[in-house]
């Protein structure tokens, strides 16, 4: 198959995708589209939410909508590295075998990550850079498509371990889950408390999405989109020769050379499921606030005067 025809049935099966989804989560258009893109482009993300907001229910219904395995870690303070990626124990014949962890799953939910301590987070997030882990000394591969979306509940930060920069910016997305409008959640209410049986019907195979996601790197780019996505992500940064005054004035540090490589790879999927054979300078509009977000960090100026990081990012685009 031709890219170009490739690129037409991505378009055609992501329409499908994005209905089969709305027979169980009704709204959230935005996080269900940056979760899928996400996906599709081979990144991770990291989805900051109250508690009661279908999470769960919804990382689920993609993953059987995808066809994927699906495995739900919960976060907490005893949890250990060997608890998430498994261990050696000793079987009938005496000899050390190897049960795997729930990270062995091609997508896993990492529900309230900054619940657990650094070591434990340092074990997830080595497997997702690597696609591997190692246990014993002996290497394991993960399962392709490999996808891992972390929770974080914003109103309980009483001992919690907040995850450093670095681990942050492994995440291609952070993707905040608003409330549902008051019509939305009539109908959530309304779905959710009579007797009806929904099948989500798997539209994908592993396979099929590793092809995609192999698609959309091989995209071209022209060379003025790339220039505006390492510009805009070099604005950021309040002592370099880009800065505006909004970031010198209230921003401390900017976000990295991964912010440019996932603006691109990001704005290539949303291109490609919207049947556009290249990315243009509004691709990459569509997915900056969501890739930038989590990579700047504010200083006290911005608190006190309210600043949030997307009206930053908005008067950068």
């Amino acid at each position: 198959m031709s890219d170009v025809k490739a690129v037409e049935q991505l378009v055609s099966k992501y329409a499908g995708l994005k209905k089969e989804i709305a027979k169980k989560i009704i709204g959230q258009d935005k996080v269900v589209n940056e979760i899928l893109l996400s996906i599709f482009a081979g990144g991770h993300a990291l989805l900051i939410g109250v508690p009661g907001l279908a999470k769960t229910l919804m990382v689920n219904t993609i993953s059987q909508a995808l066809g994927l395995e699906f495995k739900r870690i919960q976060f907490t303070p005893d949890l250990m590295p060997s608890d998430i990626l498994g261990s050696e124990i000793l079987d009938d014949t005496r000899n050390f075998k190897f049960i795997k962890g729930p990270i062995f799953s091609n997508i896993v939910l990492a529900d309230e990550i900054n619940r657990t301590p650094p070591k434990t987070q340092a074990a997830l997030l080595e497997a997702m850079q690597e696609k591997t882990v190692t246990v014993s000394g002996k290497n394991y591969q993960l399962s392709k498509p490999y996808f891992v979306l972390a929770t974080q509940n914003p109103i309980e930060q009483e001992g919690t371990y907040p995850l450093p920069e670095a681990q942050l910016d492994r995440f291609m997305f952070s993707i905040f889950l608003q409330y549902p409008t008051f019509q939305e959640e009539i109908d959530v209410v309304k779905s959710t408390t009579a007797n009806h049986k929904i099948t989500i019907n798997p539209l994908f195979t592993a396979q099929e999405i590793v092809d995609f996601q192999q698609l959309i790197r091989r995209i071209p780019v022209a060379d003025n989109v790339i220039e505006y996505a390492v510009k805009l992500v070099a604005k950021t940064r309040p002592h370099g020769e880009f800065a505006p005054a909004i970031v010198k004035e209230f921003i401390d540090w900017g976000a990295g050379p991964r912010a440019s490589q996932n603006l691109i790879l990001a704005a290539k999927a949303n291109a490609a499921t919207k049947g556009k054979f290249s990315p243009d300078i509004e691709d990459v509009k569509a997915v900056a606030e969501g890739i930038l977000r989590h990579r700047i960090i504010k200083n006290y100026k911005a608190e006190a005067e309210g600043l949030t990081e997307e009206k930053i990012i908005a008067e950068l685009l």
